[in-house]
């Protein structure tokens, strides 16, 4: 009841209703959707899993550090207790990509910590290791990541890691406004993901690290960022998920392979003015060309599997 009420009551809603009529889901030219440098996009009202829009949306894709939003969503829902403290041991298996980490071999921090640096700062030995205390262990652990996304219809989302190193680690644009709605229930994910700045406490050996939110928006006050989980590996690009404030609504942005570091934060904001406004917006011409190319190398991906199945 309360998302139509807001159907009625907002400008931001009345105008993208009426705009996501004449704008296409798929690839294709569109001059009334916003232009973005990300190749796979989407965004929604939080609380639905109806897109306002969306940009190769249903494209399986790698995703990189997105995925720790469901080892997030994993660890809450499994009820473990935060408070208990959890050993970083050495690896199992070696990582899928650069795993440096700042955090020793040995030490000790309680669940709940482990997983707010997961989430702000996106340290991939605490995600490791969120994994490999899960009663089931790492296997149990990923096991639970895709049962979840199942249940969730995240039909196009596949996962072999709780970090993102992997690139088989895939999941489509509207696949991730899903898990942001799930993520939403739990206001400590919410919590967890905004932290601007942490500093750890560890234990054998004692010692303490600082650390940083990776995305830039949840320190400006203007944008009320309640949820957010940056990402980035070569092949998936700089990724963002985020639900903020646009206009006085909560709205999910999931934000798939832009090429430079502060493309998912221009694309949140020509969302943000396309929603209010209606005005598209403009990218930079490399970020475009590598959209464009980005979105040939999918297609004769595509085009090559299916001849491969044909044979």
């Amino acid at each position: 009841m309360l998302l139509i009420k807001r159907l009625f009551i907002s400008p931001l809603i009345m105008v993208a209703v009426v705009l996501s009529l004449m704008t296409t889901v798929s690839h294709g030219a569109s001059a009334e959707r916003p232009a973005l440098a990300s190749v796979n996009a989407a965004a929604a009202i939080a609380g639905s899993d109806e897109l306002l829009f969306g940009k190769n949306a249903e494209r399986p894709v790698p995703i990189a550090s997105i995925t720790k939003l469901m080892t997030a969503l994993v660890v809450v829902e499994s009820g473990l207790d935060m408070a208990e403290w959890l050993t970083f041991e050495e690896r199992h298996v070696p990582a899928a990509a650069n795993a440096w980490t700042r955090i020793r071999v040995g030490s000790q921090l309680q669940r709940g910590d482990v997983l707010r640096i997961a989430l702000m700062s996106s340290e991939n030995f605490a995600a490791y290791t969120l994994a490999r205390s899960f009663p089931g262990g790492f296997d149990g652990f990923v096991a639970a990541m895709n049962a979840k996304a199942r249940s969730l219809g995240m039909n196009n989302t596949r996962f072999v890691d709780p970090t993102g190193l992997s690139i088989e680690n895939v999941s489509s644009a509207a696949d991730l406004i899903r898990l942001a709605n799930a993520a939403m229930a739990h206001p400590m994910i919410g919590e967890l993901s905004t932290t601007g700045y942490y500093r750890a406490q560890f234990r054998s050996p004692r010692y303490s690290l600082s650390f940083g939110n990776t995305n830039a928006l949840v320190h400006r006050q203007s944008w009320g960022v309640g949820l957010s989980k940056t990402g980035y590996l070569t092949d998936a690009g700089r990724c963002l998920i985020m639900v903020s404030d646009m206009d006085e609504e909560p709205v999910i942005t999931v934000l798939l392979d832009s090429l430079g570091t502060r493309s998912p934060m221009g694309d949140a904001g020509r969302i943000k003015r396309w929603l209010t406004t209606g005005q598209p917006g403009s990218v930079a011409a490399a970020a475009k060309r590598y959209e464009q190319e980005k979105n040939a190398a999918w297609v004769a991906a595509e085009q090559g599997q299916t001849a491969r199945a044909s044979q």
